[in-house]
């Protein structure tokens, strides 16, 4: 029996995606992008971007130029997703409309930006899906950026939609949106983890996606010069605000990124350990270096295995069967 048959009881097991989401607009960094996926395997996701990669009165070509790129060869492992414009632009059914008709079976997933409302992303992906069942893909992907008041109030329903995958937090125009009550302080750390309002919504995002086993993803790092900032922006997304998954805007953002959520490796080697002592013992309570474990602890050291296996990291041989 496999571990998740017994770990979930029956239920689906949480989505898991690579913990980086790498954001690219212009053609020459898209086509980077692309290269460097290829170099350090699919540990990444790439996102082209129409919304705010499109020049004025170029937003049919660049969206046809995204859709090329998905769909073509280059593409070795179905992991570059598209940002469209949102729900209420002119742009947004025909963003939808060109990728699909191109690039639908190849497409990770499609991101809605600027959502107001639950009634928004169910009309948004409704759309979607006329367009990408017409493509020949059913149920595509769709991933959420909450950065308004109404989509952070109705967030665990978004959450809970089927085909929504992960919620991101925009953090630049949630602190817009207050027209100057959250100073321009809290879009950058330390304020971004400190201000009550910037955190109450990153933990409300959170706390919706692993109600519904969804990825949260958290907001870029606009620091692009000094690395040690995005590693740790990225450490105490993870460690402190439960955060499985963050934005790069940057290509030098991706390794730190990368190195802060992969888990360390003793962390590794104790999830093999007690999960094949557990496998022994047909999933029943055991005892690890003088701890007690259950199918609680279990669950938590699975997905350690399954965190490492999506960043390339290697796990020990006996333990590979787990996952």
């Amino acid at each position: 029996m496999h571990p998740t048959q017994v770990l979930f009881l029956g239920k689906q097991q949480p989505i898991s995606l690579p913990v980086c989401d790498h954001y690219a607009g212009a053609e020459k960094l898209m086509r980077k992008s692309v290269a460097l996926q290829q170099e350090l395997g699919p540990v990444f996701d790439i996102t082209c971007d129409c919304e705010d990669g499109a020049s004025a009165g170029n937003e049919a070509a660049h969206a046809q130029l995204v859709a090329s790129i998905i769909a073509g060869d280059d593409n070795r492992f179905g992991r570059i997703g598209a940002r469209v414009h949102d729900i209420g632009s002119t742009f947004f059914e025909q963003d939808v409309e060109i990728i699909c008709k191109t690039a639908a079976t190849r497409l990770a997933y499609l991101m809605l930006p600027k959502a107001e409302s639950l009634a928004d992303v169910k009309a948004a992906i409704d759309l979607i899906n006329h367009h990408s069942n017409q493509a020949g893909r059913q149920a595509l992907p769709v991933h959420v950026l909450i950065e308004t008041h109404g989509a952070l109030a109705e967030v665990a329903a978004i959450a809970a939609l089927p085909q929504v995958q992960s919620l991101s937090f925009g953090i630049m125009d949630f602190v817009s949106a207050h027209y100057g009550a959250i100073p321009s302080t809290a879009m950058r750390s330390p304020g971004q983890f400190s201000h009550p309002l910037v955190v109450r919504a990153k933990l409300e995002i959170a706390a919706a996606c692993h109600a519904h086993g969804k990825v949260p993803s958290h907001n870029v790092t606009t620091d692009i010069k000094d690395m040690s900032t995005v590693a740790a922006d990225a450490r105490r997304a993870m460690a402190e605000f439960g955060y499985s998954r963050m934005w790069s805007i940057h290509p030098d953002q991706i390794k730190p990124i990368l190195r802060a959520f992969t888990p360390q490796q003793s962390e590794i080697d104790d999830a093999a350990q007690i999960l094949l002592a557990a496998q022994k013992a047909d999933w029943g309570p055991i005892q690890h270096n003088g701890i007690l474990h259950d199918r609680a602890s279990y669950r938590y050291y699975w997905t350690v295995l399954q965190r490492a296996k999506l960043n390339g990291v290697a796990i020990p041989e006996l333990a590979t069967a787990l996952l």
